[in-house]
């Protein structure tokens, strides 16, 4: 949302209804950027066409790929493989999107050209030390501003070592996604351990174009297909992040019954369920079944009272882009509510701790703002307010 637009909320008496939730985010990025680098043609209907997704689909447009927009949520996209790619012309935009740089990034790593890749004011904040150190130690020739750190990246590409094992720091399905890219690249395996396991999307389609993944806890490792990627047809379910909004809407408001459709939820991602269903909420899943390789189901939500909880250790990479609204929850809730192990938080596109702490302020809770996460103080009568979307 624009410095100028403006956006007045009024609650309902009552919320029902049916809601189709919109494309997954983390999906589009990787259908998109795997097909186009992967050898045949492949449809991906439920695209969701956002500002973070357009800016892969032009950074790959860019590199050569042949991507056609049939629908306003349908691609055709025409990938000729490894060697199909080319050198762009010009410095590879990613906007405001981590994922589109990261993951890009991990993809270039091993072709023999060069690519530079920027974003906006935002994302040019962002760390990028978390993929320049293990693509460089995979052998990729990379560098960055502020000694390696934040972008732009250059990658003049290099010959990726396989039989490699990569651990990181952190729990980060980018990190993981453009180490993994890398290896297809190598000549052997490559391996990632993780502290705890992050969203598997780039595992599960990778397995679907040939290559071969496995996964053992929260360690992966990836064997490049014999030739090319092959290219598949993708339907994206619905996100489970867009979902979450109306979780927690429909579980606060004391008259609401509402059924959301086609929700993704695959089980590293699903946290916010898990950590709702701790705190009370009722969601009863509907129908389920399996879209593109993803587990799905219809969610029916309904008003429920709430108790705090501590939100913490493996769930918080299973809910990281939940966690503001799951603080909104624990303000209403019976009790305290604690978020720990959440400083990745810190470094989104915004300071999502402080910009969180912030916006339940103004609504009238009682938050305490802490270097990995907040404590939000339950029971509160939240009243109407201003605020602004970083």
């Amino acid at each position: 949302m624009s410095a100028q637009q403006t956006m007045r909320v009024t609650p309902p008496a009552r919320l029902r209804g049916r809601v189709a939730i919109p494309g997954d985010k983390s999906i589009t990025h990787r259908a998109l950027m795997l097909n186009a680098a992967a050898e045949g043609e492949a449809r991906i209907d439920g695209f969701l066409d956002a500002a973070d997704t357009r800016s892969t689909l032009e950074c790959m447009r860019a590199l050569g790929a042949e991507i056609e927009e049939t629908a306003p949520d349908s691609l055709e996209v025409r990938g000729r493989g490894r060697s199909g790619l080319r050198e762009a012309g010009d410095v590879l935009d990613c906007g405001n999107s981590g994922t589109t740089i990261r993951l890009l990034s991990g993809l270039l790593a091993g072709f023999p050209f060069l690519s530079v890749l920027t974003g906006d004011a935002s994302l040019r904040q962002r760390p990028m030390g978390r993929i320049v150190q293990p693509l460089s130690a995979l052998g990729a020739r990379m560098s960055a501003r502020a000694g390696d750190t934040l972008p732009p990246l250059v990658i003049e590409g290099g010959a990726i070592a396989g039989g490699q094992r990569i651990e990181t720091p952190v729990a980060s399905a980018q990190v993981k996604s453009a180490i993994l890219l890398a290896g297809l690249a190598a000549e052997g395996a490559t391996t990632v351990a993780e502290p705890s396991r992050s969203r598997d999307h780039s595992e599960r389609m990778l397995s679907a174009m040939g290559a071969h993944v496995a996964v053992e806890d929260a360690t992966v490792t990836l064997t490049p297909a014999d030739g090319d990627l092959q290219a598949v047809d993708v339907r994206v379910p619905g996100d489970v992040s867009t979902a979450a909004v109306w979780l927690v809407a429909a579980t606060l408001h004391p008259d609401a019954d509402v059924l959301l459709t086609g929700v993704g939820l695959n089980a590293t991602r699903s946290g916010v369920l898990d950590v709702l269903r701790a705190m009370g909420a009722e969601i009863e899943e509907l129908e389920p079944r399996t879209v593109g390789g993803e587990p799905v189901a219809d969610l029916r939500v309904r008003s429920a009272a709430l108790r705090g909880v501590r939100i913490e250790g493996d769930v918080i990479p299973r809910a990281i882009d939940e966690l503001p609204l799951l603080a909104l929850a624990g303000a209403v809730a019976e009790g305290e509510t604690v978020i720990a192990d959440a400083a990745e938080l810190r470094v989104k596109e915004s300071d999502r701790v402080a910009t969180t702490a912030a916006a339940l302020r103004a609504l009238g809770a009682e938050v305490e703002e802490r270097a990995d996460g907040l404590a939000v103080g339950g029971g509160a009568r939240l009243r109407g307010g201003r605020g602004e979307a970083a």
